[in-house]
């Protein structure tokens, strides 16, 4: 039997790695500043938007598969436009999600090979 893997989880997890990584690297940026200036309010605001929004991806995901599972048991309130209206909106999320991953990594790839 296998065991299905959650693509948003995995997603979170590779994000959460390349965020630990890179708050390795700006702590010793900081350190290293004279001017006393830090970036990580700014590092701080984007981890939680990007939480937010991986959020809402996932609380999408759950609310149309719910709708689903509501509409397969023959639920009255609910209709099938709005199961199918659901669905498309939490795969529109998902795709969006992913595209955003996509860019980070491509983006941190992007960073790591630049020659210093």
């Amino acid at each position: 039997m296998t065991v299905p893997v959650n693509p948003l989880t995995s997603a979170l997890a590779q994000m959460q790695a390349m965020a630990t990584q890179a708050a390795g690297a700006s702590a010793a940026e900081a350190t290293a500043r004279t001017d006393g200036s830090s970036g990580a309010a700014s590092a701080g605001e984007f981890a939680s938007a990007l939480k937010a929004s991986l959020d809402k991806i996932s609380g999408d995901q759950k609310k149309a598969v719910g709708e689903s599972q509501a509409f397969e048991l023959g639920a009255s309130n609910v209709s099938l436009n709005d199961v199918m209206v659901d669905m498309q909106k939490a795969n529109i999320g998902f795709q969006f999600g992913l595209q955003v991953r996509n860019k980070l990594v491509a983006a941190y790839t992007d960073i790591m090979q630049i020659q210093v």
